[in-house]
């Protein structure tokens, strides 16, 4: 597919969020910020190592990278809903396994586990469609008004949106600094800021709204 130049002009301020697996709290954060329009980009191009197939936990011995394996030959011509998810091995036994380490002690793990863990037991093709189920699913737990549409054609740049394909990156510092709020294992590690937002939400539950 032939990348298009095009600038996209928006009638109302908004932004243009990537599919990301257990997204970030900066995510979130820019999306209620963002919340007159949300798009969610459909039409790039998979890009590795980045938070389309990785979230970052709270582990006893601090952070703790969990990645989704996709099937060989997803490469960065592969449109990200062609991308299938890879169960040669299950990671999602050692994700479900390293989520309960982090957070079977949080205030509220107990209270979203039995849904939560659908997603860990049914198998999902695609990481698009998976992704998407999981953020639909966190919107709704995090009791977040955040309506959202699809981009129709991958754009290279826009001038009335703020795009946040990029920006928001394991390797990037994040845009916004975040006060600290009680984690499992900050006894040890210390506040470990910017970390996936089920951190947020097991650990702060109703309250994850007003954090954001």
């Amino acid at each position: 597919m032939r990348l298009s130049t095009n600038i996209v002009y928006s009638m109302h301020k908004g932004a243009i969020f990537p599919s990301f697996y257990l997204p970030p709290v900066e995510y979130f954060s820019q999306m209620k910020a963002h919340n007159d329009q949300i798009i969610v980009e459909g039409c790039e191009h998979y890009k590795k190592q980045t938070f389309r197939s990785r979230a970052t936990i709270h582990s006893p011995q601090g952070k703790l990278d969990l990645i989704i394996p996709v099937l060989k030959g997803a490469n960065l011509q592969t449109d990200i809903k062609d991308v299938k998810i890879s169960y040669d091995f299950d990671w999602q036994r050692l994700h479900w396994q390293s989520i309960q380490t982090a957070y079977r002690r949080s205030a509220y793990f107990e209270y979203y586990e039995d849904d939560f863990k659908v997603f860990y037991t049914q198998k999902w093709e695609f990481l698009f469609d998976y992704n998407m189920e999981l953020l639909d699913f966190l919107i709704r737990n995090l009791k977040l008004d955040l309506p959202y549409t699809f981009s129709t054609s991958y754009e290279e740049q826009y001038v009335d949106l703020d795009d946040y394909r990029d920006s928001i990156h394991p390797k990037r510092t994040p845009i916004s600094a975040f006060k600290p709020y009680f984690q499992v294992f900050d006894d040890r590690n210390g506040f470990i800021p910017n970390l996936t937002v089920v951190d947020l939400l097991f650990n702060q539950g109703p309250q994850s709204s007003s954090y954001l």
